[in-house]
Order: structure tokens, then sequence, then C-alpha cells
């Protein structure tokens, strides 16, 4: 009975000890799973997880970027709720505090943050390619072996010289991981979605197809930068090939050139044999010389019905221009800009 009386408490003690440990190692699990891992120097950072990654690579790149604390109590999380194994690529929004749970919840359901992709007037799928690569995984070569496979661009109803009429400069909301092959098909969706019944109309009683009104804005681009100024230019252009006369373009003797750096255009210049060379060639160029903005395309949709059929260069250097219904007129403006330009000591 004695011995009994003594076992009772060796009992209790063991028991004790047992809550202890069991209390010490739940509160480690329990850290393990809840407690704040993310620090983050900032509110919150994306994690980019390339595609054809695995759980040692998703490790490497949390160390890497000091994106967790304890990089063995996420492995443990993650290990448990089975993420080890199905890792999917993607852009992720960490925020500050997260939890391994959290974390892992995140990881493992593929939810991505999406990317706003936006680009400007650029001159060439090449450049487009660069702008594109900004935003999603593939990498700028990728886009542009793509973008400029002749295949591609008959894809969507194109050729090599009007594709660049296809892209519609705004901002899209798309995925990191989204393929070349999937932005073009979405940008193709946002072409006929931005060719709607009302512009069509209006092209078709200017008489221009939509890619032809692409390839007189990318004229009326390069021209001027000045929106409230566009309709104008575009209206001088519509007149002179309402009257069969050249465009005269100098834009589309740059373009032609292939030297951008070009700041005047020269008799030199203007002897270049090429369809984009407006003043050889009669009627529009072949395809864009750029990619015109959404003002620029709508200023020859609602183009200004004037007289004009000249325009140059103000000599106040203002960015706009003087316009002219006759060759005498133009003459005198482009004199004065010429003499603007001497007195300033521009070549």
């Amino acid at each position: 009975m004695a011995k009994k009386k003594k076992f009772i408490p060796f009992l209790l003690v063991v028991f004790v000890v047992i809550l202890i440990l069991g209390g010490l190692f739940g509160m480690k699990y329990y850290n393990y799973i809840f407690k704040p891992n993310v620090k983050l120097s900032k509110s919150k950072e994306f994690l980019y997880i390339p595609t054809g990654s695995n759980f040692e690579d998703v490790c490497r790149i949390l160390k890497e970027n000091n994106y967790v604390d304890d990089i063995n109590s996420f492995r443990f999380v993650a290990e448990k709720k089975k993420y080890v194994n199905s890792v999917k690529a993607g852009r992720y929004e960490l925020y500050n505090g997260m939890s391994n749970n959290e974390l892992v919840n995140l990881l493992r359901s593929g939810r991505q943050t999406p990317v706003n992709l936006s680009f400007i007037s650029v001159r060439s799928l090449e450049i487009l390619a660069g702008k594109f690569a900004i935003y999603i995984e593939a990498d700028s070569a990728a886009i542009a072996e793509y973008l400029t496979n002749s295949q591609t661009a008959e894809k969507y109803g194109f050729n090599s010289e009007t594709f660049m009429a296809m892209f519609i400069p705004n901002t899209y909301e798309v995925y990191w991981t989204t393929t070349p092959e999937n932005l073009i098909d979405r940008l193709s969706d946002e072409y006929k979605k931005f060719w709607n019944d009302e512009r069509r109309n209006k092209a078709s009683k200017i008489g221009l197809t939509p890619v032809e009104v692409s390839v007189l804005a990318s004229i009326v681009e390069a021209e001027t930068q000045k929106n409230d100024e566009k309709a104008r230019v575009a209206g001088v252009y519509i007149n002179r090939l309402n009257k069969g006369m050249l465009l005269q373009a100098d834009p589309t003797v740059i373009f032609a050139v292939g030297d951008f750096s070009i700041k005047r255009v020269l008799n030199c210049h203007l002897e270049i044999d090429s369809p984009y060379n407006t003043y050889k060639y009669p009627g529009l160029p072949p395809g864009p010389i750029n990619i015109p903005s959404i003002s620029s395309i709508d200023a020859v949709l609602n183009y200004e019905k004037h007289n004009y059929l000249y325009f140059c260069a103000k000599a106040d250097f203002s960015g706009y221009h003087e316009f002219a219904v006759t060759l005498a007129q133009h003459e005198r403006n482009a004199k004065k800009y010429r003499d603007a330009i001497r007195k300033a000591g521009i070549r």
C-alpha cells in the first residue's frame, strides 16, 4: 500500500512533464504554422516562380530574397500541406507578416496577382517585344521570334507589313506566366473589340479599312504629339488623298531610310526607292510606320474638315504646326521655320 502511495506522485510528475513537453511541442508546431514568417523590407513584395520550378527552387528563391525568416518551418508546413509536389509557377503577392500557413495556401492555390501590361507608340515589333518582356515571363528574344514570324501575322489575318496595326496601345491585365502566343491571342481579341461597329462605320465613310486608318494614324502619330492638333493633321492627309496628291510625309521617309536619328529630311533622303517613301509613291504606305495611339486612330476617324493641304512646324518650337491652303502660303511658313532653325543654330 505504501509503494502504491509513492507511485501515484511519480505518475503525477510524469503526467505533468508530458503535458509540459506536449505543450512545448504543440506551441512549436503552432508557431510553425501560424506565427508570422514572411519578413519584408516593404509592406509587400512579389514572389516570381518560373515555369518548371520545383519545391527546392521555391525554397531557394525565398532564401535568396530573404522573404522568410525561417525556411525550415516553411518546409515543414509545405510538406504537411502537400505543396512539395504541387508547385505552380506564377507571380504571387506577399505581404509582411504572412504565416507559413497563409503563404503555402497562396502558393498551392496558384492564385497569381495579375500585371497591368501597357505600351505606347512603338516603331517596330522588335521594340514591342521588349515592352512585353517587362511584364511577362518570356524574354524579348522569344517574344520577338513569335511576333516577326510571318505565319503569326497570317494567323490573325495580317501580313508582315500590316501586323503592327493589330496592336492597340492600352493597359491590359494579364498573368506573368502568359505565353507569347496567349498574349497575342488576347491582343487580337482586344483589337476586334476596339474596332466596333461605330469605328468601322466611320472608317467606311472615309473610304478606308481599319488597317488603312491605322496606317494613316501612324503618320499622324509621328507628325505631332499634340492631341488637340491630330485631327487637323489627319484632315490635311485626307484632303491630299482625296485630291490624288502625294502625301509627302517626312516620317515615312525616315522609316524607309531606317535611321530614326534623322532630325531633318534632306533631298538625299527623298531619293530612296521604297514604297514607304510617300514623296515617290502615291497613296498610303503598305503598313504602319509605328503602332499609333488610340488618340491618333480616333483623330483620323474624326478628322477635321478643312481646306488645308500643307503644314510645317511653327517657328516658336512649340511643337504645334502652321497650316496652309496654298503652296505659296506653305513656303512662307516653311521659310519662317528655316530662319528660326538657323537663328537657333540647329542643324
